[in-house]
């Protein structure tokens, strides 16, 4: 069961609108759980509104009567089922911070993993390397519709989600999501941990590389003991990663407990991370910078960032409390 964080999330969200589209099928198959979702979202103090296309017939006046009886604060559009929904939905009157479409599943690269987060730019490129892996055809146009609206400054964020349980709240209030973003606003803020919330969320970005193998344990009390040494990156207010700052020596300081959420692996937030790291660890007076690692990406990451694997002699006693662990080394007065 994903963690949630209902008040760090919630506090970003309240007040603001979640539009909610399904088509027909899917709100029929989905009905409880989309309603479940809403009304959690409601008492969240978060407005919401709830897009489809279901047909005014006989048969669908039991949904609609469910509808209007348990989602009172929610407002309803309906879109014509002869309408391009996806375009309608885009194109609907009410301003939203957020528009949520569900469907039958999840998007997935071409290992079969769900993708999580994308800017436009690459969301452009993942429909030109693997598009056809996208189940329903119609939503392969709606991609660039949607592309085209945040370009456009008309939308912020975008969110495909698999219809299902919980699934628009994981989406909103955990870490790993439930489906894949799309947005160009991620603005990263670099600073130190802030509060026993924020500690909490640290320890649960360690944990799943701790799973993974890469980290060893460092669980909440220990984040919390030593939160003078954590800094984290954040969107939107919320943590996205952190660095654990390891006094080497007068000159020397180690990265360590290098870790960024599934959700935004890939969009260079490491990048980002590890730059704000160096670059205030430097307005300190440090020049060189270590990080053990066995994490075949952040190796990358380091070598991309200039820095070489070796493991001088200076350092042999941190290199023998890590046997095994490759280690990486950056000097500022070497680089320039």
């Amino acid at each position: 069961m994903p963690q949630l964080y209902l008040d760090e999330y919630a506090s970003h969200l309240a007040g603001r609108r979640v539009a909610i589209a399904c088509r027909e099928g899917i709100l029929r198959d989905h009905l409880r759980e989309i309603i479940a979702d809403c009304k959690f979202l409601g008492r969240m103090g978060i407005q919401t509104s709830l897009l489809h296309n279901l047909p005014k017939r006989f048969s669908n006046q039991k949904v609609e009567r469910e509808l209007e009886k348990k989602l009172t604060t929610t407002s309803h559009i309906r879109i014509p089922p002869e309408a391009d929904f996806y375009r309608e939905a885009l194109d609907a009157a009410d301003p939203v911070d957020k528009l949520i479409f569900l469907e039958r599943r999840p998007l997935i690269n071409s290992q079969g993993l769900k993708i999580n987060t994308l800017t436009t730019r690459r969301a452009r490129e993942t429909l030109a390397e693997f598009g056809e892996l996208i189940a329903n055809v119609n939503f392969r146009d709606a991609m660039k519709l949607i592309c085209e609206k945040i370009e456009a400054g008309q939308l912020e964020r975008v969110h495909i989600l698999p219809a299902g349980r919980d699934t628009i709240k994981h989406e909103l209030f955990t870490l790993e999501g439930s489906g894949t973003m799309i947005a160009n606003n991620f603005a990263e803020v670099f600073r130190p941990v802030a509060g026993d919330e924020e500690v909490a969320v640290v320890a649960r970005i360690l944990a799943m590389y701790r799973r993974a193998g890469y980290l060893r344990p460092r669980d909440r009390e220990y984040v919390g003991q030593h939160r003078q040494r954590f800094f984290v990156t954040a969107i939107d207010g919320i943590v996205v990663g952190c660095v654990e700052q390891k006094i080497i020596d007068r000159q020397t300081v180690e990265l360590a407990a290098l870790a960024i959420s599934t959700r935004f692996r890939n969009q260079r937030i490491g990048v980002f991370t590890v730059n704000s790291f160096i670059s205030t660890m430097a307005a300190q007076g440090y020049s060189r910078f270590i990080s053990l690692t066995r994490n075949p990406r952040l190796a990358e990451l380091f070598l991309q960032l200039c820095f070489s694997r070796q493991s001088p002699a200076e350092y042999r006693q941190r290199q023998e409390e890590s046997p095994g662990v490759s280690m990486y080394v950056r000097d500022l007065r070497q680089s320039g």
